[in-house]
């Protein structure tokens, strides 16, 4: 009645990427300095939008892993679904997970330039992950 479910490598980095997003809210939401008001839980989008600093950049990174996890998402099941091989879908997957917290973190430390380039070197494993199938 019951079946085992195998959890391949790229199937739990869907997983930490959805979760991603939500360690970067956590970031902007943490902690406390002295002169700042604390996080406010019952005005939360607006209590972020005033934030400025890392803070505001911790919650910029979270909008961007959102909008970018659909195509990760899709590029996996494509690739899973279209018999690509699964060990090089699940080295891209991993690959696109690290580039996933370089990102937050050099978003952290205010390198624009290096973001926008961590951001494409994410965009095209998506694609190599699209294009294993």
């Amino acid at each position: 009645m019951f079946t085992t479910i195998h959890m391949t490598v790229a199937a739990w980095c869907l997983v930490v990427a959805a979760l991603l997003p939500i360690v970067s809210a956590g970031i902007a939401k943490s902690g406390g300095s002295a002169g700042q008001k604390r996080y406010d839980n019952g005005q939360p989008r607006a209590w972020l939008q005033q934030q400025q600093g890392w803070r505001a950049r911790a919650n910029a990174a979270q909008s961007n892993g959102f909008e970018s996890l659909p195509l990760f998402i899709g590029a996996v099941l494509f690739a899973q679904q279209s018999g690509a091989s699964q060990e090089t879908v699940d080295l891209l997957s991993m690959a696109y997970i690290a580039i996933r917290g370089v990102y937050l973190a050099v978003y952290l430390a205010d390198l624009p330039t290096v973001r926008s380039l961590v951001f494409s070197a994410g965009l095209l494993v998506n694609l190599a992950i699209f294009f294993v199938a």
